[in-house]
């Protein structure tokens, strides 16, 4: 179905181009009336007309057919109040849809969406969040809208580290480290062999040497390399089950994948005159990049020891995206400290030919993950918070604020519930928040059912389906005519009929916050309309409106909490 929004704002377009070809109806949302066309004041202006003047003839060209009635407000803002057959209509059409409006994309592309990123044999922390949940969300937005999507989770697997972890391995032995890592002391691991690294010169000595194997390809040192990577992927795996993360181990595709590929990369660098030597390391000096001085700053592709750092393996992996994987659109969700690097790596991948116009490559930033003191969100002891502690604190929070509200489940069940509110709380707080904005971490404040809270709109959920096993005997939408002769009916209905702008709004703009600011603003109408207008008691065509009202409200809930990664529990 074509959306309210876009059924008027076609009618206003069409009006908008009788004068000037193109021109932008600005329709938002209003208070005044139900949409308002801001866009007279910047087409007056362009005719050099007084905006009224125009605003009057543009009213007596326009043709709303029964979608809404129109008036002038102040200089020329045309306020919409839209027309009561339409709403019934829209509505109709939501309860036979089971996307809710929301159409499949008429050009379904190929999405490469790298996102999460932790380092083999180092414990997935707090800072690893934002990436994973954000990620995720664009994830499920795009598959929803019909596109295919590619994850690809960017392990760090490789480099001078790997010598002192196979050491490592080998004097703990297969066995011990299996089961260490397995528990999630992937820390206490790392930790162990920098210890050694630090003190014993054998050691050290013997981890040199293991890195010179590694890099050579032997079998042996490349087997049990292989056993730490499988075993931290085990591990993060076991991490993003518990958060409810579509992320698989197919889609690990670390470092050590893209090191057959950077020698091309330098040799196609160089082929293109874009190669330049500057203090013996190999260098691209991308225009419009300069230092605090104002010198050009070079992307270094080549170390002077011969080594490749980041730059040449985030190259080898556009170029990979696009010419093996295709992808029409390559989005990396990494941190705002990465922000230059990756503006350089696109630049030199343009530059080189590797990432054509067509192709929308972004850099989908996010801040930081704070404490409910605002400062960089830490243990008492000054150490970064492990992501896995963080996720069981939270199932605690949520298995005890069930217990203090008297949940009666089986405690199976209950502890169930419990995990879906906390992934719920975890990941809404999160994704509630404008991506480049750091995220303050407060579980007293994220487990609430109450305030702008994940498990609040799980809850408004849960307390809508409640609603249907209270009802004697089965009951249908299918028929149902909506009057909305309330102020709360009307209002929950217009919220009801803009989720499909805002999942749209959503994925265009990446800011799943977008979808969070909706879902919480429906819970809000669905309050009001609880309020002033009693659903079973009411008799006759006004029960069953609105019922039907309090179905498509749950839907859109469910729907909406699962395109960001959260359950919609029945009964909480």
């Amino acid at each position: 179905m074509t959306s309210t929004y876009e059924l008027l704002r076609g009618r206003l377009a069409d009006a908008f181009d009788t004068f000037v070809p193109g021109a932008d109806p600005v329709l938002r949302t209003s208070d005044h009336g139900d949409y308002q066309a801001n866009g007279i004041m910047a087409l007056a202006k362009q005719l050099g007309r007084a905006p009224r003047d125009v605003a009057t003839e543009l009213v007596a060209r326009l043709d709303l057919g029964g979608l809404a009635t129109v008036e002038i407000a102040g200089p020329g803002f045309l306020n919409l109040t839209l027309e009561p057959t339409l709403l019934s209509s829209q509505l109709r059409a939501l309860v036979r849809d089971a996307r809710l409006g929301v159409a499949t994309s008429a050009s379904p592309h190929t999405v490469v969406i790298d996102y999460s990123a932790p380092n083999v044999a180092k414990e997935m922390h707090v800072g690893h969040l934002r990436g994973t949940v954000i990620g995720d969300a664009l994830a499920r937005l795009y598959r929803f809208m019909g596109h295919t999507v590619i994850a690809r989770n960017h392990v760090g697997d490789w480099g001078t580290p790997f010598g002192m972890l196979i050491e490592h391995l080998v004097d703990l032995g297969e066995d011990a480290t299996a089961a260490t890592l397995s528990i999630g002391d992937l820390d206490g691991f790392y930790r162990a062999a920098r210890a050694k690294f630090d003190a014993d010169d054998t050691f050290k000595d013997r981890s040199r040497r293991r890195v010179v194997a590694l890099q050579a390809g032997d079998e042996e040192t490349g087997r049990l390399w292989r056993v730490l990577v499988e075993q931290s992927v085990r591990y993060f795996s076991a991490v993003y089950e518990k958060l409810d993360i579509t992320l698989a181990p197919s889609d690990v595709v670390g470092e050590s994948y893209y090191n057959n590929m950077l020698e091309d990369v330098v040799r196609d660098l160089a082929s293109a005159g874009l190669l330049v030597e500057s203090d013996g390391a190999r260098c691209v000096f991308a225009p419009g990049f300069t230092n605090r001085e104002g010198e050009p700053l070079p992307l270094i592709v080549q170390k002077r020891d011969e080594g490749f750092g980041y730059a040449a393996t985030d190259l080898a992996a556009v170029r990979d995206r696009v010419q093996q994987l295709h992808g029409d659109e390559l989005l990396y969700v990494v941190g705002a400290p990465q922000a230059q690097h990756f503006e350089m790596v696109f630049s030199v991948a343009r530059l080189a030919r590797w990432l054509p116009e067509q192709v929308r490559c972004e850099h989908v930033i996010f801040g930081n993950v704070l404490g409910a003191d605002r400062k960089m969100f830490k243990t008492r002891s000054g150490t970064t918070v492990k992501l896995v502690s963080l996720i069981d604190e939270a199932v605690e929070r949520a298995d005890a604020t069930l217990v203090a509200r008297g949940n009666d489940m089986a405690l199976d069940e209950r502890r169930a519930l419990a995990t879906q509110i906390a992934r719920a709380a975890v990941k809404y707080a999160d994704l509630s928040t404008e991506r480049q904005r750091d995220s303050v971490f407060d579980l007293d404040r994220m487990v609430s059912f109450e305030g702008d809270t994940g498990p609040y709109l799980q809850y408004a959920h849960a307390r809508l389906r409640s609603i249907f096993r209270r009802l004697p005997s089965a009951w249908d939408s299918e028929g149902v005519e909506f009057v909305l002769a309330h102020e709360a009916e009307r209002s929950l209905a217009m919220g009801l009929l803009g989720f499909s702008d805002v999942v749209h709004g959503a994925l265009t703009t990446l800011q799943p916050h977008r979808l969070c600011v909706y879902l919480f603003d429906l819970a809000q109408r669905l309050t009001s309309f609880y309020e002033a207008c009693p659903v079973l008691t009411s008799q006759g065509a006004l029960r069953d409106e609105r019922l039907a009202l309090c179905e498509l409200t749950a839907r859109t809930l469910a729907l909406g909490l699962s395109l960001l990664g959260i359950e919609a529990p029945d009964q909480m």
